[in-house]
């Protein structure tokens, strides 16, 4: 049985401790602990957290191998200190069937770099007309328990309550892109100011806060779980706040990007800022920071989204939305949350691990670090400070908004039940 001692690591950013891993579990944690035998890291100065768990990624495996592979984007997730991620089901052909959820899931498991837990599809194609085989998926080896058609909304009342009907057979969840599709016919932007400058169709926030009001109060009405997927105004917030205040079990999701960029990065007509939804206000941006930080919105989610370079190197109304996330999306936290005082070490692993592995039901994951926990663990150098260079990307695709731009930390080191998948910040 491996053993190694991560020496003198700050758990959770407080007082420095050993961790013992002995094969896939944490033996021990404390002062002084015996080395005899075990790989040493010493970790000095260094955050230990519990291995990062993402609700929203595209692995774009089946059908764009182009963007991204199961393996590809599993190596972008340890780099990024991840030991789980939520596969979401737009992909070629749709994840809507219990053939395609179990390819994924054995995908996954064959990379070996993060557990790899599919999202079910809600509609037969993303089409909005039909269910998807819902319990077929559940009941299948891949487990699932979230179900979403993100790319798309399920805009149809009737078959959102059906949805949420439905998986409360097996404590499942509906995952909802909130997006009111006539109101955003066109759009190419964040409607305000900005889009009006520029002459670009906009995007309202009240295509995103509509569909939420009817959702949580659906949720409500049939005593079921609905998730809000990468919420993104202020109003969204608020709406999320009065449903919870209600009682109901309704929970929420912010990217990244979200948390740091506005519309105004528009201006430069740089396609890489063409996200869905998109970027915001700043006083959206603030009021989103401050959700995450009391609570209202429950976690961090990349929405990692990879297009392949000739999808984005092109004028902004042909370019494809989305932008890859899974590698910076710490960094970014650690400078929108952290070093601004809005959460602490504990408040990142809190929204960052243990609500999304909550949140999707996702055992063995979302854990504390201590004795005979699995051992699911992130180091992070909070200290680091670097240019993001997308040229070294585990990801396959390069579409990030932060090239060049100083970001802090990096994660040093991943394990995944016990096994090191990311060692000196670079895979094992």
């Amino acid at each position: 049985m491996s053993k190694i001692l991560i020496r003198g690591a700050k758990i959770l950013g407080g007082e420095p401790q050993d961790v013992l891993i002995e094969g896939e579990t944490v033996a021990a944690t404390g002062t002084g602990l015996d080395a005899e035998g075990a790989t040493v890291i010493e970790a000095a100065g260094r955050i230990l957290l519990p291995g990062l768990v993402d609700l929203h990624t595209h692995l774009r495996e089946p059908g764009r191998e182009d963007s991204e592979t199961v393996l590809t984007g599993t190596k972008a997730a340890a780099v990024g200190g991840f030991t789980a991620v939520h596969a979401m089901a737009n992909t070629f052909p749709v994840a809507d069937t219990a053939g395609v959820v179990e390819q994924v899931w054995r995908l996954g498991r064959e990379s070996g770099y993060c557990d790899v837990q599919p999202v079910g599809a809600v509609t037969v194609g993303l089409e909005g007309k039909h269910l998807a085989e819902l319990g077929a998926m559940h009941d299948s080896a891949a487990g699932v328990k979230v179900f979403s058609d993100d790319g798309k909304c399920v805009d149809d009342a009737v078959i959102m309550r059906r949805a949420l009907e439905y998986v409360k057979a097996f404590d499942g969840v509906v995952a909802q892109h909130a997006q009111e599709p006539r109101l955003t016919e066109g759009a190419q932007m964040n409607e305000g100011v900005v889009s009006a400058e520029l002459g670009l169709g906009g995007w309202p926030a009240v295509a995103e806060e509509s569909i939420i009001a009817r959702d949580v109060l659906l949720a409500a009405h049939v005593g079921s779980r609905v998730h809000i997927c990468h919420l993104s105004t202020a109003g969204s917030v608020e709406i999320v706040r009065w449903a919870k205040s209600k009682g109901w079990d309704v929970t929420a999701e912010v990217t990244p990007h979200h948390l740091l960029l506005t519309d105004e990065l528009v201006r430069t007509y740089d396609p890489v800022y063409k996200v869905n939804p998109p970027l915001r206000t700043e006083a959206d941006v603030m009021a989103l920071r401050e959700a995450l930080a009391d609570g209202t919105i429950d976690c961090v989610a990349t929405d990692h989204a990879p297009h392949p370079h000739e999808d984005k190197d092109c004028e902004w109304a042909a370019a494809a939305m989305g932008m890859v996330g899974l590698e910076t999306a710490l960094s970014v936290v650690q400078q929108t949350m952290v070093d601004t005082g809005l959460l602490d070490w504990a408040g990142v692993a809190d929204r960052m691990s243990l609500r999304p592995a909550a949140i999707g039901r996702l055992e063995g994951h979302g854990r504390p670090v201590s004795a005979g926990e699995p051992a699911n663990l992130t180091l992070v150098d909070p200290a680091y400070r670097g240019a993001v260079d997308p040229a070294g990307f585990a990801s396959r695709s390069r579409n990030t908004p932060y090239e060049g731009r100083e970001l802090p930390g990096r994660v040093t080191h991943t394990f995944l039940r016990g096994r090191a998948t990311v060692v000196d910040g670079k895979l094992a």
